[in-house]
């Protein structure tokens, strides 16, 4: 009875986060999904992309259920699968991102959460589906915050659903910056750090 409730719950909550990942991309023009917003060129379509690479791998070879379309070999991780080429379409890496999903969901839906997997890149590589489901789920919700943060950063626009976005108070935000920045600096002068400037 457990097993099934847990199971259900995770499942759940990794498709609402799923969406919630994929619904930081609507609206925003294509520059602005793919360009790099941070030092290390992390970008709103490049995590998608990447996450759909990583379900398809967890729930497909890790469980002998390979994905029928080809992944890049984990050995040769080099970090494409988090950008994308001027050749592959927003289309393409949300439709790979969804045929994804339907693999994963198989995998959960047809194997019991004890069900044998193995991981050869983890030090403990025997896992069961339980642990790659809570691994994934893990991995989905911190890229959907840092989605979040990228798609605050382009325009202003916060929320963790479609629907449920506040409308942007500028005068309200900037006030509340002020106050948070007062505070740091505050808390620096009391560690007697630097001035700032």
């Amino acid at each position: 009875m457990i097993d099934a409730f847990a199971k259900e719950c995770l499942h759940e909550e990794l498709q609402w986060t799923r969406e919630a990942l994929v619904w930081k991309l609507d609206d925003l023009p294509e520059y602005d999904v793919r360009r790099p917003l941070t030092v290390t060129g992390t970008n709103l379509l490049g995590l998608v992309k990447h996450m759909a690479t990583w379900e398809a791998r967890y729930f497909g070879e890790i469980f002998d259920r390979p994905f029928p379309e080809p992944l890049p070999r984990w050995q040769d991780s080099d970090g494409s699968d988090l950008w994308v080429t001027e050749a592959e379409s927003r289309e393409q890496i949300l439709d790979f991102y969804r045929r994804a999903w339907e693999h994963a969901d198989a995998t959960i839906n047809e194997l019991p959460l004890d069900a044998p997997g193995h991981v050869p890149w983890w030090p403990r590589p025997d896992v069961k589906l339980f642990n790659i489901m809570v691994h994934v789920l893990n991995d989905t919700t911190r890229h959907a915050g840092h989605a979040d943060i990228l798609r605050e950063q382009l325009d202003g626009q916060t929320g963790v659903a479609a629907g449920q976005q506040q409308p942007i108070d500028t005068i309200a935000r900037e006030a509340h910056c002020a106050k948070i920045e007062q505070a740091a600096r505050a808390a620096s002068r009391q560690q007697g750090e630097p001035s700032l400037p």
